[in-house]
């Protein structure tokens, strides 16, 4: 096979990790004003949202906003100046953190974690109200020496590690961006009746990635006409 040209191969690049952030961008300005009273970053680097902005600002009706890092590979050492709080969530939690926000925010850091277990548990207890998470589906491997990379979600897990922390989902979402990596966003809540009416209706997710196995090329045909739809088509 021959391979593709550098500029080609960028470009599919950029394409599989960019276009699901710029789609949990766009929900997360849509579903972040509804949350209020103190909120935190947690392990949020320096903030941006790699689209030229931050998400403090998403988080427009928040009375505070916070920023927590841990030392390594974009962490403490390169975030400092803006770090509110160093926290490692595989360590147990310190007691003056326990439900000190109103929402915690997290994005697409889980799957560096290798005790999931108690990061998760640890962003559940630091939270009075709700935790938002963003976290990766489907997505290639990417790690350095700095930070690992361990594990991916379902929709399904995700339920039953809210479940685990007595918290209830209330809303979920993912992208199926073609031939890219597919981002979760999922909100769990302590008192669910109190979000009820605020966030899009809840509709549990049964299917992401189905572009998998696909033919574009065939897909292409179909629609200009140039060959007749198969069973496989409506899969």
């Amino acid at each position: 096979m021959v391979p593709l040209p550098r500029r080609v191969s960028d470009l599919l690049q950029e394409r599989a990790a960019r276009l699901p952030r710029i789609w949990s961008n766009d929900v997360l300005r849509t579903i972040a004003p509804h949350f209020g009273g103190e909120v935190i970053n947690v392990s949020g680097w320096k903030d941006s949202d790699k689209n030229g902005d931050h998400y403090r600002s998403y988080f427009s009706s928040a009375s505070k906003y916070y920023l927590s890092n841990f030392a390594g590979h974009s962490g403490l050492a390169d975030a400092a100046a803006i770090t509110d709080f160093a926290l490692d969530l595989e360590a147990p939690l310190p007691a003056e953190l326990k439900q000190r926000f109103d929402t915690v925010f997290n994005h697409t850091a889980l799957e560096h974690i290798f005790d999931t277990q108690t990061a998760f548990a640890n962003l559940c207890a630091m939270a009075r109200d709700a935790v938002v998470l963003v976290v990766p589906f489907a997505q290639k491997m990417h790690y350095t020496e700095s930070f690992g990379d361990y594990w991916r979600f379902t929709p399904q897990a995700m339920r039953r590690l809210f479940e685990r922390q007595n918290m209830s989902v209330v809303y979920e979402a993912g992208n199926n961006t073609f031939n890219a990596s597919v981002y979760l966003i999922v909100v769990g809540v302590r008192d669910a009746a109190k979000w009820q009416g605020k966030l899009p209706a809840y509709r549990p997710l049964t299917q992401l990635a189905q572009w998998i196995g696909k033919n574009p090329a065939r897909s292409l045909a179909r629609r200009i006409g140039l060959v007749g739809a198969t069973a496989r088509d409506h899969e």
